[in-house]
């Protein structure tokens, strides 16, 4: 659960979205891109920005799975295609907390986050800040035109410099994808709901650690890991990526019948917990995540 590791590095130069030839300098833009397609299992690699023979190759896929003209090209019907990671590109709008789409994807990717998701959580929303207090700007969570500026050029701000982390790809998404549905139909949920809820937490990354200690695809808190393990499973769970997801389910499971089914409100617990769903409501950030994940829901994660 809630909130993800944060990670921070200097801007870089965004140029405009290049999807032919220079397939070894890095274009911001194209992390979109690879995100978008990560999501449906068609690019396995880091996300790294790198128009190289793999992400042609998922764009291609894409293109023949949807009926388009297979041109390894991701214009704008193509990106329509993609679904809510397909668009707007970085820089056509302005991006503030519980913004979902292409741009936060390649903001995320600005910021080397660990977890890149296309969701501007609050875990982001702080890294930004971040960010901004070492460009010299309003620390405001808020990609603006200044902000913008500060990410469109190399010079003229007072920028860190840091290297740049290898974005590794700890597991094949597709096993990720088996073991959710697995233990999805072990509980007898819906595989999209649990696959949706896991992109949303992780970007289903089973290494990811957050600061308050939650851990893998699912995200749990050893609290929360402990609870599941002694109340709603009755044995303990391997410290695995399968018993990640495991627990995962386990918790999801409860929180549907606790709120009959209300897949709404059962996420709005797993966010924000359960008493204070039944308390106080959902919060507003608490709306805002999800209504990704049920927008999510629909896609093939």
């Amino acid at each position: 659960m809630r909130p993800r590791v944060l990670a921070l590095a200097g801007a870089l130069l965004v140029v405009p979205l290049l999807m032919a030839g220079q397939a070894h300098a890095s274009n911001p833009q194209i992390a979109g891109l690879q995100v978008a397609l990560r999501a449906y299992g068609l690019y396995l690699e880091p996300v790294d920005g790198i128009q190289g023979p793999a992400t042609r190759a998922a764009t291609q896929a894409f293109q023949r799975k949807v009926g388009l003209t297979p041109d390894g090209i991701a214009g704008p019907r193509t990106r329509a295609a993609l679904g809510p990671l397909g668009h707007p590109l970085f820089g056509r709008r302005r991006l503030v907390r519980g913004d979902f789409g292409w741009d936060v994807s390649v903001l995320q990717f600005l910021l080397h986050m660990p977890a890149i998701d296309g969701y501007l959580a609050p875990t982001t929303e702080r890294a930004l800040e971040r960010w901004q207090r070492r460009a010299g700007l309003v620390a405001d969570g808020i990609v603006g035109p200044a902000t913008l500026a500060a990410f469109r050029v190399k010079t003229g701000v007072p920028l860190p410099i840091r290297p740049r982390r290898r974005m590794v790809a700890a597991e094949n998404p597709a096993t990720v994808r088996a073991t959710l549905d697995r233990w999805a139909g072990h509980y007898g949920l819906d595989p999209s709901l649990a696959r949706a809820l896991a992109w949303m937490e992780s970007g289903y990354n089973p290494n990811l650690t957050s600061p308050v200690g939650a851990w893998g695809v699912m995200q749990i808190l050893p609290s929360t890991w402990q609870y599941v393990e002694t109340v709603l499973i009755g044995h303990p769970v391997p410290r695995t990526a399968d018993g990640n997801v495991h627990v995962g389910t386990a918790l999801l499971h409860h929180l549907l019948n606790a709120f009959d089914g209300n897949e709404r409100l059962a996420l709005g617990a797993w966010y924000q917990g359960e008493r204070a769903v039944r308390t106080s409501g959902l919060y507003p950030e608490t709306r805002s995540f999800v209504a990704t994940v049920l927008a999510l829901k629909s896609r093939p994660l």
